[in-house]
């Protein structure tokens, strides 16, 4: 491994070569703050593990092998004290491939999926896709915290409910849900006899060293047997597009179904992704954890200049590199309808709440150098009048 020090400050232009989140704005001088993927480059360990296996030459068919397996078990014990054995696993292309997988197997046509928003938009598209009926609760804001309004989830449920979709942590709203509020979800879901599928994709980014990340699925083992849990390193690594992630699933019969849905539909994860993988969850917590430190001073910086911003709010996020901000006093107060475009129009690319569920909000990645960052937050201020 290199002995380079990890410079996050470096700005790498995206620009030059082909891009989603900067390729939206191609030609404008938009700063893009919204699509999850940072600015920074992915971990010497990840880039030494990937031109080692570029340099081979040959790239057919292959599984899993073991010191990947070995590397996202030791990873799950050593970052969540949660211990799993090997066949629990489930190789993806991608965390949305798999919730979309586990809404296909969790009952039929016509079947109820409950999910709690504002939330990543494809947790409300998803039960469309296989013909099950998304029942949403709304998160409320309490104490300075978002948190789950136990009432509203009982009512959106139904006798046709099947599966509950959790995004823990989650996004957008940046809360690491503890284990209190997890046990209250896991009896929530053994009392209607619901699977439980949980995206923990954002688990290798916890803000708050108060708040540690507990899996569902490590509180017992009854809440084992009903839950899939996605995972990826793809966030915390920055490796979005190399198409690698995983789902654990314990039980044998839930298992089964799973991959029984995959069949002649959903393509092997990439191998220079696993590759990548192996890398990521062996050799690269040096860098996670000087990252986890950078994103921290970024986070800093968004709740300092917002705070200053005339009618709009926010939450400190306890994970991600994401932070959810609430513009309807804004818009109220200057006549807006269409806070993303407001933004865009002074120079910074964010994401509409609108997609998330929750109109009126919108979603700043601060994973990037301080001073792109710092100039993005400028342009806010200044189109504010800050």
């Amino acid at each position: 491994m290199t002995a380079e020090p990890f410079d996050f400050d470096r700005i790498i232009d995206r620009r030059s070569l082909p891009s989603e989140k900067w390729g939206r704005y191609a030609g404008r001088d938009v700063l893009p703050l919204w699509v999850a993927d940072m600015d920074f480059a992915a971990p010497p360990a990840v880039l030494e593990a990937l031109q080692q296996r570029v340099g081979h030459g040959v790239f057919g068919y292959t599984e899993a092998w073991p010191s990947l397996v070995d590397a996202v078990i030791d990873g799950l014990r050593r970052d969540h004290d949660w211990s799993i054995e090997a066949d629990w696993l489930v190789w993806l292309p991608g965390v949305v491939t798999g919730f979309n997988l586990a809404c296909a197997i969790a009952g039929e046509a016509g079947d109820g999926v409950l999910t709690a928003a504002p939330v990543y938009p494809p947790f409300l598209s998803a039960p469309a896709n296989v013909g099950r009926v998304l029942q949403r609760c709304d998160l409320v804001l309490q104490d300075g915290r978002w948190q789950w309004d136990w009432d509203a989830l009982a009512a959106a449920s139904s006798s046709r409910s099947r599966l509950l979709l959790l995004c823990s942590p989650h996004n957008p709203v940046g809360r690491v849900f503890d284990e209190a509020e997890l046990r209250r979800i896991a009896a929530f879901a053994a009392e209607r006899d619901l699977l439980i599928c949980s995206d923990e994709i954002h688990c290798g980014l916890v803000l708050d060293e108060a708040h540690p990340h507990r899996p569902i699925a490590a509180l017992d083992e009854a809440t084992a047997r009903r839950t899939i849990t996605l995972m990826a390193p793809s966030k915390t690594w920055n490796i979005p597009a190399l198409y690698c992630a995983f789902a654990v699933i314990p039980d044998d019969a839930v298992r089964r179904r799973y991959r029984q849905a995959m069949r002649g539909i959903v393509p092997h994860a990439n191998v220079l992704g696993m590759v990548a993988a192996e890398a990521a969850y062996r050799d690269g917590d040096d860098w996670r954890q000087a990252l986890l430190a950078y994103l921290r001073g970024n986070r800093a910086r968004v709740v300092e200049a917002v705070g200053r911003m005339p009618g709009l709010e926010m939450v400190v996020p306890e994970a991600t590199y994401l932070a959810w901000i609430d513009c309807r006093q804004m818009m109220a107060e200057r006549a807006q309808t269409d806070p993303t475009a407001f933004f865009e129009a002074a120079g910074v690319g964010l994401s509409d709440g609108a997609a998330f569920g929750a109109p009126g909000f919108v979603r700043l990645n601060f994973g990037c150098p301080r001073a792109t960052l710092d100039e993005a937050l400028a342009r806010m201020a200044r189109a504010l009048g800050a």
